[in-house]
């Protein structure tokens, strides 16, 4: 998935008594007073989805800092892509949210202020990694995701273990499809859902836990192993429309809302359209790979983060303490159904039966935090193509991934 500084108010270090002893011996001045106005709000922007989520738990957080929290209705992406204008114009929100992706971008650009997180076992190293770049914090982890196994449970007893399950079922007869299995099915051409199969054989995107552009690892041994294992399957196993990396999404759901396909890697942005179709579905972690690795997804998500133009850091600063602790990261699933990525929180709702979250939260755990450096805008179009020029046979895996890693390294070097 596929997705400067603010002058100074200067009264952060002013009493509100202060404030409003010197507007009175001053007498009427409008700019004091719209000054003492706005050192008391803190904007908020979040999407449309999030609005009533920050309305309802603003209230204490107003009352023991004596702020009003004011919340502002932007998608989260165009918020992002305008905070670079809009932040020095005066316009900018104080705190907002990030995916995890463009945090570090946005970070180095800027366009984000440092930030702490709290020492007490809230946040995994893996969630700090999200927020992290060059040694530095930008955001505060909010939420997590990652792709999962969805089963049918009408078809099969119990979650598959390994791949080597996996492989047993694409033998299975019953789940032929003129002369093809379905049984088991990947968007293995996108590489969002590529990159945990890669991973688990030891290819990487960047060196240096993703900081080192100039080391590309999608080509070395365990990638390419990765890719011919996918390859395998293309050829040998499923229907040719696998391969159609347009179609390919709608053709495998469309199997498994069928009752047709008995097992798919998907994200749980899934689980109401097979509810709807009335699938009896259960949910788990991917399962492990034949070299006895884990499948290593990228662990996705969104951070709060704060505008480098906000006008009271530390105000923000507190905000993001308080939206990231347990009790509104708990509230944070009881209203959305986001799974929180406070680790206290996660215990919580691992105790609700609810096999989506439980699985994510599982999986994520195996996962790896996708490099969130600008270069790692050119991997996705640069390995767009890399499992269909193989599955298809137009190139071996070696050659696929050499050419989907010359794309990169070209476009990196061109740009950066």
């Amino acid at each position: 998935m596929r997705k400067t500084n603010w002058r100074k108010l200067g009264l952060g270090l002013v009493s509100a008594g202060a404030i409003f002893t010197l507007a009175a011996c001053g007498g009427s001045n409008d700019k004091k007073d719209t000054a003492a106005t706005d050192a008391k709000t803190l904007q908020v922007s979040v999407g449309k989805d999030y609005v009533e989520y920050v309305n309802d738990i603003k209230g204490a957080f107003e009352k023991e800092n004596d702020v009003k929290v004011e919340v502002v209705e932007k998608d989260m992406f165009d918020q992002m892509d305008a905070l670079q204008l809009d932040g020095p114009a005066g316009k900018g929100p104080d705190v907002t949210m990030s995916p995890y992706d463009r945090v570090g971008q946005q970070g180095s650009q800027g366009n984000l202020a440092e930030v702490k997180l709290p020492d007490d076992g809230r946040y995994t190293e893996t969630d700090k990694k999200q927020v992290s770049i060059d040694g530095k914090v930008y955001g505060a982890p909010a939420m997590i995701e990652a792709v999962v196994l969805f089963y049918n449970k009408d078809l099969l007893s119990e979650a598959p273990k390994t791949f080597a399950d996996l492989e047993a079922i694409s033998k299975d007869k019953k789940y032929e499809e003129d002369g093809k299995n379905v049984g088991f099915l990947a968007r293995w051409t996108d590489f969002y859902y590529t990159y945990g199969l890669l991973a688990g054989y030891g290819g990487y995107v960047f060196g240096d836990e993703g900081k080192d552009a100039s080391d590309v690892g999608l080509n070395n041994k365990g990638a390419i192993e990765g890719i011919s294992y996918a390859t395998d399957w293309f050829k040998d196993v499923w229907p040719q429309g696998m391969l159609d990396v347009k179609a390919n999404e709608n053709l495998m759901l469309d199997y498994f809302n069928q009752g047709k396909t008995a097992a798919i890697i998907y994200g749980p942005w899934g689980a109401s359209g097979f509810k709807d179709a009335g699938i009896n579905y259960g949910v788990a972690k991917i399962p492990t790979l034949n070299n006895g690795e884990a499948y290593q997804t990228f662990g996705g998500g969104k951070a709060w983060v704060v505008s480098n133009f906000a006008k009271d850091k530390d105000l923000a600063q507190k905000f993001l303490d308080y939206l990231s602790n347990e009790e509104n990261q708990t509230k944070l699933y009881d209203m959305r159904n986001d799974i929180p990525a406070n680790a206290q929180a996660q215990e919580k709702v691992k105790g609700n039966d609810d096999p989506i979250a439980a699985a994510v939260i599982e999986q994520y755990g195996v996962s790896q935090p996708m490099p969130n450096i600008p270069e790692m805008a050119e991997v996705w179009s640069g390995a767009e193509n890399m499992m269909f020029d193989a599955g298809s046979g137009n190139m071996s895996p070696k050659e696929a991934a050499d050419n989907a890693v010359k794309t990169i390294q070209d476009a990196i070097e061109q740009k950066y």
